[in-house]
């Protein structure tokens, strides 16, 4: 049976098994919550386990604004040996012998620390990049690897969690927890950790503990949304991290339209914003203006600048997002929801 529109707009995160692919979680979600309208902000592979977004309903047009959050990981390097996905997951294609000093803490918690700064990486020839409107892993199936280009990424943190020196049919690993940019590939980081050290190297484990502010303990396990849990919703104001005016009662229809707001007509707050994503400092970027003012409690806020991106609420909804046009004094539509988002 074709599924249609459930009526549901809301955000949420899944805490994914290791074994499926995100699509796969996506095709259970549709079933779950009878929706066809339904993506998530952030592919997790097959191997990988931990926190998905899934947007749904008419949500789902939050996912570009989502897709660029930092990321927390948990991962595993297995040394002295590569595969051709850089995981557990594919075949090996080479055996090498491993250091000593990979075996040696002092060692490795010093050269996991160094990872810390920004770097260019070449993504997984398995991956979804796309070169030439083909995807780099579809290529690498059928025998012709794409060339990929490195790119820029930033390591923020990372922390050595713990090493296992091998013997008993074990190889030697270690155990790293990173704070990483958008775009960064760990399978990539765990190649090139083995590449600096002299030995072939992949992803024993991976497992994602944050996206932006999402933590694990925001997300639920598809099995129980599957035995009928209820899902909790998460705010998508939140999520996005960018200021938040609320509507006035009497501009709520005009929103919900798709017209341009006066911004005098608004008030804001500030949540608490994700890395390079809060509001301007004051003195920023171009003034507001008359009439943008904003001020919360009776404390005056910075100006909105020119270009800055809001999301617009009323009560338990996010109504939309909206760009401020500091020569009209006016916000503009980016993208309205007429039935709103749920804010949980």
């Amino acid at each position: 049976m074709r599924r249609g529109s459930s009526g549901l707009s809301f955000v949420i995160g899944v805490d994914k098994p290791a074994g499926p692919s995100s699509h796969d979680v996506v095709n259970r979600a549709r079933r779950v919550f009878d929706e066809r309208r339904i993506g998530h902000t952030g592919t997790l592979d097959p191997l990988a386990s931990g926190a998905l977004l899934l947007c749904v309903g008419p949500a789902t047009r939050l996912s570009p604004y989502l897709q660029a959050h930092d990321k927390r990981y948990r991962f595993t390097v297995v040394f002295g040996e590569a595969t051709e996905t850089d995981d557990a997951a594919g075949a090996v294609t080479e055996r090498g012998a491993v250091p000593d000093e990979v075996c040696d803490l002092s060692f490795a918690q010093g050269f996991v620390s160094r990872l810390a700064g920004t770097h260019q990486q070449v993504p997984p020839a398995y991956s979804a990049v796309k070169v030439g409107g083909e995807r780099s892993y579809k290529a690498a199936r059928a025998g012709r690897p794409i060339g990929l280009k490195p790119r820029e990424v930033t390591v923020f943190e990372a922390r050595l969690l713990g090493l296992d020196g091998g013997g008993g049919g074990r190889l030697p690993s270690w155990d790293i927890a990173v704070h990483v940019s958008k775009g960064t590939y760990v399978r990539s980081l765990a190649r090139d950790i083995g590449q600096a050290l002299g030995c072939p190297s992949h992803v024993g484990a991976l497992r994602r503990t944050g996206v932006g502010a999402v933590t694990l303990d925001d997300c639920q396990e598809l099995a129980a949304l599957e035995q009928g849990r209820k899902p909790a919703v998460l705010d998508p104001a939140a999520l996005l991290g960018y200021r938040v005016v609320e509507v006035p009662g009497d501009s709520l229809e005009a929103v919900r339209n798709g017209r341009a707001l006066p911004a005098g007509a608004v008030v804001a707050a500030l949540p608490p914003a994700p890395r390079g994503q809060g509001p301007p400092a004051p003195g920023e970027g171009a003034e507001a203006g008359e009439g943008a003012s904003l001020r919360q409690g009776g404390e005056a806020l910075p100006s909105l600048a020119d270009g800055e991106l809001v999301s617009a609420v009323t009560g338990a909804q996010l109504l939309g997002l909206f760009s401020y046009d500091a020569q009209a004094r006016l916000l503009r539509p980016e993208c309205v929801f007429s039935q709103g988002v749920d804010r949980g």
